[in-house]
This record gives structure tokens, C-alpha cells and sequence, in this order.
């Protein structure tokens, strides 16, 4: 008996030490070049509301250091969600004709500056 629980052992436990001893060279995980991890935008949005005020941060209490109209074409560099009394509201960093912070609910926001512009021309005609 004694021998074949030594067989089935060394069946088992042979292998494993093979598979541990094994000196594989470790590649580095290097993610894909998208365009979240790579540029310096996140995308960018049209102002469907008649006008809004660009704010020097992103609260509704903070000083307007601009205006833009409907079809205002801006490139968003950053969001940022806000806890107010009546929720969470989501501002983005806009960089475009005017710098600033916007509510993001006053904007359609695109992957790419084409759909934009494409939406863009067609809110101002």
C-alpha cells in the first residue's frame, strides 16, 4: 500500500515543482494608446441652451467670466461631479472661445471634434 500512496504522491507533486521552477521573463503590461489615456481632452461639447455663463469654478456661487450661445463648439479637458443640497451635478473644464467651468447638462458632449462641429453647424442655422 505504502508504495503506490508513494507513486500517486510524487505523480502530483512532481509536476508542480516542474511548473514552479520554470525562470519565465516577466513582459510588462503596457496598456493600448486610446485616446482617454493619450490626449489631453476628454471630448467635446455644443451648448444647446439659449446662453450659459462660464464660471471661474465649478459652482453655481462662483463669478462668470463668460458667456456662450447655443452652438458653441468647446473642447472638455476635465469633469468633475459636485454634491449640492439637491444631488450630484457634473461640471466639465472647457477650453474654447472662452476657459471655464460648465454645468454638463447644458451641453451635448461628442467623441470627436467632427460629430461636434457637425452638430455645432447644425444648431446655428
Amino acid at each position: 500500500m505504502k508504495p503506490i500512496f508513494g507513486q500517486l504522491l510524487l505523480l502530483f507533486i512532481f509536476p508542480l515543482l516542474l511548473s514552479c521552477s520554470s525562470r519565465r521573463e516577466e513582459t510588462p503590461v503596457i496598456p493600448p494608446v486610446t485616446s482617454p489615456l493619450s490626449s489631453d481632452y476628454i471630448g467635446f461639447g455644443v451648448i444647446n441652451a439659449s446662453f450659459t455663463h462660464i464660471t471661474l469654478d465649478p459652482s453655481e456661487d462662483s463669478p462668470s467670466v463668460g458667456i456662450l450661445r447655443r452652438g458653441s463648439l468647446v473642447r472638455i479637458l476635465r469633469r468633475q461631479t459636485i454634491r449640492t443640497a439637491q444631488g450630484f451635478v457634473s461640471w466639465v473644464l472647457v477650453e474654447g472661445s472662452q476657459n471655464g467651468w460648465l454645468r454638463e447638462d447644458i451641453m451635448s458632449v461628442f467623441n470627436s471634434e467632427s460629430q461636434a462641429r457637425t452638430a455645432s453647424e447644425s444648431m446655428s442655422r
